[in-house]
C-alpha cells in the first residue's frame, strides 16, 4: 500500500500510465457520442424547429421534376461532361483544357458523382450534375441561415432568408442548372460566416481564407467579393490580434491562388506559346479579347437578353433586393452585404464588359439576406420608441407587404411550371431519336448537353462533336479536314441558333442540311438535321424528285389486289408519303402472294416526313407473329431483305412485325 507521498503527481504520469479513460470500449465511446449529439440537439432545438422545415421545403421544391424543367442547356452539359471526363476518362476535361475556368468547380462535381454513383443512377447525365449543384444549394441554405443568425437576425427572419433563396423562381431556375457558380456559393457563404467569428479568430480567419480560395477556384468571378470579405474581416478582427489573423488569412489565400499558377507551370502552360494552350491566354480571353455583352440601349444585345430573362423569372425579387440593399446601407451589420450587392450590380453595366448569364447566382443569397434583414430590422424598430424611426419602419413593412402580395401569384405560376412542365422533352426526344436511328460510326455535331449520353450510348468520343469546338479547337479541326462535310448529322438547339455568325463551320452544316426530325417549338425547339454534302439546295431538288417517285410507286401499289390496306394508308401511298423502299418491298411480296399492311407507324419527331416504318400482319395469308415471336414466313421475309432494302430495325408490336428503314436523302431507288 502506497502512502500519499509515494503516489505520483499528475505531471509525473506518463502517457502509458494514464489511459484508463483512453482505452474505453467502443460501445462506451459510441454512447458518449450519442449523448453529445443529443445534448447539442436539445441546446439548439428552437433553431432546428425553424431550420429543418425550411430545408425540407427547399429540398422538395428543388428536386421535384428536376429532369423536366428547365430544359438542359449547353453550359451545364459542358461542366457535366468535364466532371464525367475526370471520373471516366481520367482527364481534366472532355476536350483540351484551355484555362477558361479553374477546374476545381467540376472536380467537386466529379467527386460528388463518384462518391454517390450519380452518373449510374440517372439515365440523363446532366441530371447527375444537377443533383450535385442542388446539394450544394441546400448546403448554402444552411450556411445562409447560420450567417443570418450570426448577424443578429431573428429565427423567423433567418428562415425567411432561406426560403427566399430557395423558392424565388429566379433562384430556382439557376439552382437547377449545372453552373460552377452554384458550387462556389456555399464556399463564399462559409467564408463570410467564418469571417464574422469573434472567438478563435486565427483558425476562423484561416478557414475563411481557405473557403474563399476554394470559391474563387470554383468560379473565378467570385474574386469580386474579396474587398467585401476583407472589410468584414477587419470589422470583426480583435484589435490585439488583427495583425496576425489577417496576415495568416492573406498568406493562405495567396497560397491557394498560387496553386493554380503552379498547375499551369508544371504542365508548361503558364505562358503563351506556339501550338499549346496557356493560363495567360485564358486570362486574356476572359478579361480582354472576349466579346462584350453590348449596350443596355440596344434591345438585341446580349446584356438586354440576359437582364430580360432574369426579369421575366422574378421581377419582385430583383426590385426588392435592390431596394433592400439601399436601405441596408443604413444598418451597420448589413452594410457590407449591401455594398456587395450594389457594387456588383453596378459592375454589370461597365462599358464593353461581358455579362455571364449565371452572374446573378452570387447575388442571390445576399439579396435574400438583405430583404429579410431589412424587414426584420423594421419590425424591431416598430417596437421601439421614436416617431421618425417607427414611420420609416412602418413604411418598410408596408412595401414588403405589397411585394409579398405581388409575389404570391407570380411565384405560384412560376413554381407550378418548375414542378409540372416537361421543357426538356424536345432535347430528350432528339437524343433518343439519334440513339435509335443514327449509327454510332456516324459523326454528329451536337449541343454539349447530350455529349456524355451519346458517348455512353456507344459513339466514339471523336464522333460526337461539341459544336463550339468545330470552329475553335485545332484538335477537332484536324479530325475534320473537310470541315462540316465530315459530319452526318447536326442537332440544333437554342444556344446554337443564338449566335448564327459566331461559328461558321456549324452554320454551314446547318445551312447545308435537311430536317429529318423535329421536337418542341419556340426556344425549346430541337431539330435533327441530316447533312447534305452536295448542299441544301441540291438536297431539296432531290427530295422533290423522291416525292414524285414515291407517289408513282404508291399509286401502282394500291391497285394491286394482293395488298390489303386501310383507306388512310392508301391515301398516304398515293400522296408519296411512304418511303420508296417500303413500297418496293410490299410490291415484291404481293408478287408472290397476299400481304396485309396494318399501317405505317410514325417515328417520333417525323410528323412531316415520309413514313419510314411499315407494320405487316400477314404474308401469304399466314400471320407474321406467332407466340410473340417472328413466324417462319416473317423470318423468311427478313432473311431476303438486304442492301438498300434491309431494315435498320425490326420489332414486334401486337400481331404485326414493324420494319424501320434508315434515313435516306437519295432521290430514287437503285
Amino acid at each position: 500500500m502506497s502512502t500519499t507521498l509515494e503516489r505520483p503527481t499528475e505531471s509525473q504520469i506518463t502517457e502509458h500510465e494514464t489511459p484508463q479513460a483512453e482505452h474505453r470500449p467502443p460501445i462506451v465511446v459510441l454512447s458518449q457520442g450519442v449523448r453529445r449529439v443529443g445534448s447539442w440537439i436539445r441546446a439548439n432545438a428552437r433553431d432546428l424547429y425553424w431550420l429543418l422545415p425550411v430545408l425540407l421545403v427547399s429540398t422538395l421544391v428543388s428536386f421535384i421534376n428536376v429532369g423536366g424543367s428547365p430544359q438542359r442547356i449547353d453550359d451545364e452539359g459542358t461542366y457535366t461532361a468535364q466532371a464525367w471526363a475526370v471520373t471516366h476518362l481520367g482527364e481534366l476535361a472532355h476536350y483540351t483544357y484551355w484555362y477558361d475556368h479553374p477546374p476545381l468547380g467540376w472536380l467537386q462535381i466529379a467527386g460528388y458523382t463518384q462518391l454517390t454513383g450519380a452518373f449510374e443512377r440517372w439515365d440523363i447525365s446532366v441530371l447527375a450534375g444537377r443533383e450535385a449543384v442542388l446539394v450544394a444549394s441546400l448546403i448554402a441554405v444552411v450556411l445562409l441561415w447560420a450567417l443570418a443568425r450570426r448577424l443578429g437576425m431573428s429565427r423567423g427572419a433567418a428562415a425567411a432568408t432561406g426560403l427566399l433563396f430557395a423558392l424565388s423562381p429566379l433562384a430556382l431556375q439557376f439552382h437547377r442548372t449545372v453552373y460552377l457558380d452554384n458550387v462556389a456559393v456555399p464556399w463564399l457563404l462559409l467564408a463570410f460566416f467564418l469571417a464574422t467569428n469573434r472567438r478563435g479568430q486565427l483558425a476562423a480567419f484561416a478557414g475563411s481564407a481557405l473557403a474563399f480560395g476554394i470559391a474563387v477556384l470554383s468560379k473565378e468571378t467570385f474574386l469580386l467579393a474579396l474587398p467585401i470579405l476583407i472589410w468584414v474581416m477587419i470589422r470583426s478582427a480583435r484589435r490585439e490580434t488583427r495583425r496576425y489573423t489577417l496576415s495568416v488569412a492573406a498568406s493562405i489565400l495567396t497560397l491557394i491562388g498560387g496553386s493554380y499558377l503552379l498547375l499551369a507551370a508544371v504542365k508548361g502552360e503558364l505562358f503563351s506559346g506556339a501550338g499549346r494552350v496557356s493560363l495567360m491566354d485564358g486570362i486574356t480571353f476572359q478579361l480582354g479579347s472576349r466579346d462584350g455583352s453590348g449596350s443596355i440601349t440596344d434591345p438585341d444585345s446580349l446584356i438586354n437578353r440576359t437582364l430580360g430573362m432574369w426579369w421575366q423569372l422574378d421581377p419582385v425579387f430583383i426590385v426588392a433586393g435592390l431596394l433592400a440593399a439601399v436601405a441596408a446601407l443604413f444598418i451597420a451589420r448589413l452594410r457590407p452585404y449591401a455594398v456587395l450587392v450594389l457594387a456588383m450590380t453596378a459592375f454589370m453595366f461597365r462599358p464593353g464588359g461581358y455579362l455571364p448569364v449565371p452572374y446573378v447566382i452570387m447575388l442571390l443569397p445576399f439579396g435574400a439576406l438583405l430583404i429579410a434583414g431589412v424587414v426584420d430590422a423594421a419590425f424591431a424598430r416598430l417596437r421601439r420608441k421614436g416617431a421618425v424611426r417607427r414611420r420609416l419602419a412602418l413604411g418598410t413593412v408596408v412595401v414588403a407587404s405589397i411585394a409579398a402580395i405581388v409575389a404570391v401569384p407570380l411565384w405560384t405560376t412560376q413554381l407550378r411550371g418548375f414542378v409540372l412542365a416537361d421543357l426538356d422533352q424536345p432535347l430528350r426526344g432528339a437524343q433518343e431519336w439519334l440513339i435509335e436511328n443514327a449509327s454510332t460510326d456516324q459523326r454528329v455535331i451536337v449541343d454539349d448537353a447530350m455529349w456524355v449520353d451519346l458517348v455512353k450510348a456507344g459513339w466514339d468520343r471523336d464522333n460526337v462533336i461539341w459544336y463550339y469546338k468545330l470552329d475553335t479547337d485545332p484538335a477537332v479541326q484536324a479530325q475534320s479536314p473537310n470541315g462540316w462535310r465530315d459530319a452526318d448529322y447536326v442537332v440544333t438547339t437554342d444556344s446554337m441558333r443564338t449566335f448564327p455568325g459566331a461559328f461558321p463551320q456549324v452554320q454551314d452544316a446547318i445551312d447545308n442540311s435537311v430536317v429529318v426530325a423535329s421536337f418542341g417549338a419556340g426556344t425549346q425547339a430541337v431539330e435533327v438535321r441530316r447533312v447534305a454534302v452536295d448542299g441544301a439546295e441540291q438536297a431539296a431538288v432531290s427530295q422533290e424528285d423522291a416525292a414524285a417517285s414515291r407517289a408513282a410507286l404508291g399509286t401502282q401499289l394500291v391497285t394491286n389486289p394482293q395488298v390489303t390496306l386501310q383507306d388512310v394508308d392508301r391515301d398516304r401511298l398515293t400522296a408519296g408519303q411512304v418511303d420508296a423502299r417500303i413500297t418496293a418491298v410490299l410490291g415484291a411480296l404481293a408478287g408472290s402472294g397476299s400481304v396485309t399492311v396494318s399501317g405505317f407507324p410514325i417515328v417520333d419527331g417525323e410528323d412531316d416526313r415520309p413514313f419510314r416504318q411499315v407494320a405487316i400482319s400477314s404474308i401469304g395469308g399466314f400471320p407474321t407473329v406467332a407466340d410473340g415471336a417472328l413466324s417462319d414466313d416473317a423470318r423468311a421475309l427478313v432473311d431476303t431483305l438486304s442492301g438498300t432494302y434491309e431494315p435498320s430495325r425490326i420489332e414486334i408490336e401486337g400481331d404485326s412485325i414493324v420494319l424501320r428503314y434508315p434515313v435516306s436523302l437519295q432521290p430514287t431507288l437503285p
